[in-house]
């Protein structure tokens, strides 16, 4: 089983990451500026990732999905990324990038699998 680990960040701020069992680096939060609005985002990572849709941006005339949402896309270098929107529309997780989408896909899936891991706190 995965974990979420909550820490500072380096200018100041919390972020956290959700690992996979095996320490990897699933997904990564953006800056919070209290513990508390982290420990919310994670909050609603839990929520958003179960019933999350799938929207695959890299395929040609792709079918638009309502939030929530994992966006599939490729970034400058060509490599394939992901983000997990909310409801709302906001961004509250990304991936690394992967050189095959397979990987990408199997990130996501690993988010889900992932959802209501523990929080860790690294202070």
């Amino acid at each position: 089983m995965g974990k979420f680990v909550v820490k500072n960040a380096k200018n100041g701020g919390f972020v956290f990451n959700l690992k996979a069992g095996n320490g990897e680096v699933i997904a990564t939060s953006e800056i919070y500026t209290t513990e508390g609005a982290a420990l919310n985002g994670i909050e609603s990572v839990r929520k958003n990732a179960i019933e999350a849709k799938l929207e695959d941006q890299t395929v040609e005339n792709f079918e638009k999905q309502t939030n929530p949402k994992f966006e599939v896309y490729k970034d400058k270098a060509g490599e394939f990324r992901f983000r997990l929107k909310a409801r709302n529309g906001e961004i509250i997780a990304t991936g690394e990038s992967y050189k095959a989408k397979a990987s990408c896909l199997n990130g996501i899936d690993s988010i889900k699998r992932n959802a209501d891991s523990e929080v860790v706190k690294e202070y």
